[in-house]
């Protein structure tokens, strides 16, 4: 299923703050653009991590991700997200530290309730 619309969420956790994005694309170019949108959105955040899959001109389904400094592998974390609901598109969280260190679990788990926190936006409640 392709993602068709964007959606946002937010979270908390010991004063780090997780602001999620999913989207949808098409090719690494709109990858690049939503993470370029990111950034600049929220300046403030030292991390911004992403992961993203489409299918190519020949129809081969594509799977980036980037962790962009991040411990926990927080990019590998969202592509299981997006791979587990079998979507199409883009999904990016970006981190502004909040000066407690959360360890590799925490990361972990505080990046995958925010992306998993953007991909239910998108469903409109039943």
């Amino acid at each position: 299923m392709r993602i068709a619309s964007s959606a946002t969420f937010r979270l908390t956790v010991e004063r780090s703050r997780f602001h999620a994005l999913a989207f949808p694309a098409a090719s690494e170019e709109e990858v690049a653009a939503a993470a370029g949108l990111m950034r600049s959105e929220h300046r403030r955040a030292r991390h911004h991590c992403w992961a993203a899959r489409w299918r190519d001109a020949s129809g081969m389904l594509v799977e980036r991700c980037r962790d962009d400094g991040e411990v926990g592998h927080p990019g590998r974390v969202l592509l299981e997200l997006l791979q587990r609901g079998d979507l199409e598109g883009g999904l990016a969280v970006s981190r502004v530290f909040g000066g407690v260190k959360l360890g590799v679990g925490g990361v972990s788990r505080a990046f995958r309730e925010a992306g998993v926190g953007a991909l239910a936006a998108l469903r409109p409640p039943p």
